[in-house]
């Protein structure tokens, strides 16, 4: 069985997130940092949708959302137990809140960060909508260290690349926002070396290069 192929991009939090969890999780995939302006036909014929992550397994089989990248990861090895097996009413709701996060957060921030860029008048009112979803998140991590409770689990990783966007929007107005404890958990986040081995910039993909080992090397 051949090692699993990771169609990637630094930037896209999507990536970033199955890369956390590919990392945490201790197992080892050939990157493939993708051109979106050129994406490989490699990725688009094992995945039409054409987005990343797309991971294609050692039998062929394709993952191709995110938070089941993560899932699929963290269920080969879960050595911080981010899935947190103690409790089997965990997962569901770890999932229900990512949910959350990738359709109501996500789709307020995409609407603040344009705001933001073409200096529209509704910036405020989109970063409202922001705080809206974050400030739950606050209340917990004002309870213990981490958003499920006092060890980080998946919902941290899965959630740190969107958190990490909007913390970049405005950064002055970010530095003395409400929000103490999300900004405590993000700097956090920031010092943990695997967050630095997950940003390490890899050159654009070519079919005829030699393959980028990632993972727990």
């Amino acid at each position: 069985m051949t090692m699993p192929i990771l169609y990637s991009l630094r930037q896209c939090p999507y990536a970033m997130r199955s890369r956390l969890a590919i990392l945490h999780a201790g197992q080892i995939v050939i990157l493939r940092d993708i051109d979106m302006k050129n994406k490989p036909e490699d990725m688009l014929s094992v995945s039409p949708k054409a987005t990343v992550p797309v991971l294609v397994l050692g039998d062929g089989n394709v993952i191709d959302e995110s938070i089941e990248v993560m899932v699929w990861a963290l269920t080969q090895s879960d050595p911080r137990n981010l899935l947190y097996s103690h409790d089997k009413n965990q997962l569901p709701a770890m999932l229900e809140l990512v949910r959350s996060n990738d359709v109501t957060f996500v789709g307020a921030l995409q609407k603040y960060r344009a705001a933001s860029r073409y200096h529209d008048d509704n910036k405020t009112e989109h970063r409202d909508t922001c705080c809206e979803w974050l400030m739950p998140i606050e209340q917990r991590l004002s309870q213990h260290a981490y958003i499920m409770g006092e060890q980080p689990s998946l919902v941290d990783y899965a959630i740190l690349p969107f958190i990490r966007q909007f913390s970049r929007v405005d950064k002055k107005w970010y530095a003395q926002a409400p929000l103490p404890n999300l900004r405590a958990w993000l700097t956090k986040h920031y010092n943990d070396p695997t967050f630095s081995k997950v940003m390490v910039s890899y050159p654009k993909w070519k079919k005829d290069d030699k393959p980028v080992v990632f993972g727990d090397v």
